[in-house]
């Protein structure tokens, strides 16, 4: 089960003035590469926040929701925004990717991190599953929003993986490309469809895979018909680089 996400329908969490300046965070690492989408081989840090409001049955990072495998104590730690755009600074990367989990669900306290990122010229893109909207001053302080709507095959029931006024939402900023994670191109027409329904315009396929091995043989069996339907298609870089090691 994933840790309750909060009752903000809008922004994903709850007020909550007391820890408005901390994060909850799962890891934070780099230098390394972004490995999926447009930006793929640039060099990043990540800023890794806990819990999901999400639970796919693929998912590659259940150490930040899945407490029936993993321990929250030990996965999780409540941290100052100072501490975390510290050890940021110490990395130095030009790409800072905020991911998860669902990092939507911290939005609010997101905002100071995103300004320090702005004073220090980093690029930002946020990762998120498209479930939630973003605040508008939090969507002017991302330079790329890597939208990942969930599909049938993540195992999540369609109540709680789509969300259209969302993923509209993002797709109005204009910086929104739509990242699918599928196994096999029978899934491509379910890409499509939630794709025109969210008016995401800028497709990318990515093969589910966390060795290095399946990623190139579905991306080889996905490339003729994302080809044909006029998409783009993504590799896991990490993973074919490091395998399914934690922290790169």
């Amino acid at each position: 089960m994933s840790a309750p996400p909060g009752d903000g329908a809008d922004t994903g969490e709850t007020a909550d003035p007391d820890e408005d300046t901390t994060l909850v965070v799962s890891e934070v690492f780099g230098p390394t590469f972004q490995g999926e989408g447009p930006s793929a081989g640039r060099r990043a840090m990540f800023l890794r926040l806990g819990r999901c409001n999400l639970d796919c049955a693929w998912c590659d990072t259940p150490y930040t929701w899945d407490w029936t495998r993993f321990n929250p104590d030990q996965e999780l730690r409540r941290r100052s925004v100072a501490d975390v755009v510290a050890e940021l600074d110490t990395i130095g990367a030009p790409l800072l990717v905020v991911t998860g989990g669902e990092p939507l669900l911290q939005q609010r306290r997101l905002v100071a991190v995103l300004e320090a990122a702005a004073a220090r010229g980093w690029c930002v893109e946020v990762e998120t599953n498209g479930t939630i909207a973003p605040l508008p001053e939090v969507a002017a302080l991302v330079q790329r929003w890597n939208v990942s709507p969930k599909l049938a095959g993540s195992g999540v029931a369609l109540a709680r993986r789509w969300h259209p006024d969302a993923l509209r939402a993002l797709a109005a900023t204009g910086r929104a490309v739509a990242k699918f994670v599928v196994v096999s191109a029978s899934e491509l027409d379910e890409v499509a469809a939630v794709a025109e329904a969210g008016g995401l315009t800028d497709v990318w396929i990515m093969p589910e895979g966390t060795d290095a091995a399946t990623v190139q043989e579905r991306m080889a069996l996905l490339a003729p018909e994302v080809l044909a339907r006029g998409w783009n298609l993504s590799g896991r870089l990490h993973v074919q680089l490091w395998g399914d090691e934690r922290g790169r």
